[in-house]
């Protein structure tokens, strides 16, 4: 399993931002898509936005559609994700996933593995 370190969570008030970074270790993402899954306590990982190898296609749960924003600096080997207008029901562990295919990756939300994450709260 490739390994990411996924930073930037913290406590952040309601309407509030963050940019969360996930970084890869020890290789390369440039041919992967990568997205963002997270898992509220108690609750299964929910993919929320996700981007294709090249950068030009991105795809975003409902739940986020339009407050997140993901991106990818393949130079830096990091996606990030750009969070506003952040609500309690934003909180979670928030983790990314890698794989070649991004339809099963960022249409099905597909995903087998998860790594450490950054934790994220919201809360006034």
């Amino acid at each position: 399993q490739l390994q990411f370190v996924e930073s930037g969570g913290g406590l952040v008030q309601p309407g509030g931002s963050l940019r969360l970074s996930c970084a890869a270790v020890g290789w390369r993402l440039d041919y992967y898509a990568i997205a963002w899954f997270r898992q509220a306590p108690g609750k299964e990982h929910e993919g929320v936005a996700c981007i294709g190898s090249n950068g030009n296609s991105t795809y975003y749960s409902d739940s986020v559609k339009g407050r997140f924003t993901i991106s990818r600096d393949n130079v830096k080997n990091t996606v990030f994700l750009q969070m506003n207008s952040l609500q309690p029901e934003d909180t979670a562990v928030y983790s990314c996933a890698y794989d070649l295919s991004m339809s099963r990756l960022c249409v099905h939300w597909l995903n087998d593995a998860w790594g450490q994450g950054t934790r994220v709260t919201v809360s006034s």
